[in-house]
């Protein structure tokens, strides 16, 4: 029997997630499966949901707008979920119910591990307090070993609330910081993340406030950002030698999660990758 997957959000056109499990499912010839990209406007989740149900959706990907919101509409999360407050992947049950997963969490750490990059006592600034930091919060916590970490946002308020949570996740010595001051803190620190939308296609901002002086060879410079795959940040630091992970490496790693929670069995990394970079570089 046929089986249709999805992503969620608005914009959509931009997702690279049916060019990665599309060929996940050539890969393994599981031709009963396909993948669309499907745009709910913000403010039109119940409805648009209730339209995938009815055409029998299998299980859907969460992105923006909607990853806080989609929590409202499932039956059951796991931990990671609950953590975050937010959900990414959704398994649909045999009775319409629907569980929600956050694989933003091991999608953010699974370049870490396979580079075999330890973060103890790092010294983490991180850019950003909205769903992607909250990720990012998470998978630190589970990480562990840092030092401190120091969360940079325009709104100081947000900034002061993702400060606390990164506390209650049990980071050490979190605290909040102006944008405007991280230039200045990267110097005292050695990894660097951006969780804003800084660089998107869809944003009007396109250079993180952080000169290339203030990265070191020995710095961790880690972009969410995917699209483009050369972020600002990313360019800053390979020119100052930094190890520098891009925000495909992250998408591929909650996208490989995803794909073993819908379907049991292993993703095929390889041919998701080579999907990913012919569309994206």
């Amino acid at each position: 029997m046929p089986r249709t997957f999805a992503v969620i959000g608005d914009p959509i056109d931009h997702s690279l997630s049916p060019h990665m499990h599309s060929a996940a499912f050539r890969h393994l010839g599981m031709n009963d499966c396909s993948y669309i990209a499907y745009r709910i406007p913000r403010g039109e989740l119940a409805h648009g949901i209730e339209s995938l149900l009815k055409i029998g959706i299998a299980g859907f990907n969460v992105t923006i707008p909607h990853k806080v919101e989609v929590m409202r509409h499932l039956s059951k999360t796991d931990e990671t979920c609950s953590m975050v407050g937010a959900a990414n992947t959704v398994e649909v049950a045999g009775d319409g119910s629907l569980k929600g997963y956050n694989t933003d969490v091991e999608g953010f750490a699974d370049p870490l591990r396979r580079r075999s990059i330890s973060l103890k006592g790092a010294s983490v600034l991180l850019l950003g307090a909205g769903g992607a930091a909250r990720a990012v919060i998470a998978a630190l916590a589970r990480l562990g070993d840092t030092s401190d970490i120091t969360i940079a946002n325009r709104t100081p308020k947000a900034a002061s609330e993702m400060a606390d949570l990164a506390g209650l996740a049990g980071l050490p010595n979190a605290r909040a910081a102006p944008l405007s001051e991280a230039d200045q803190i990267a110097n005292g620190c050695n990894v660097i993340i951006n969780a804003t939308s800084i660089g998107l296609p869809a944003s009007a901002e396109k250079t993180i406030p952080i000169s290339p002086e203030s990265i070191n060879r020995d710095d961790v410079v880690y972009d969410t950002v995917y699209m483009p795959m050369k972020t600002d940040l990313i360019q800053k630091g390979k020119e100052r030698g930094a190890t520098c992970i891009m925000g495909y490496e992250m998408l591929l790693g909650q996208a490989a999660r995803a794909f073993e929670i819908w379907h049991g069995v292993g993703a095929p990394r390889d041919a998701m990758k080579r999907a990913l970079l012919g569309v994206g570089a």
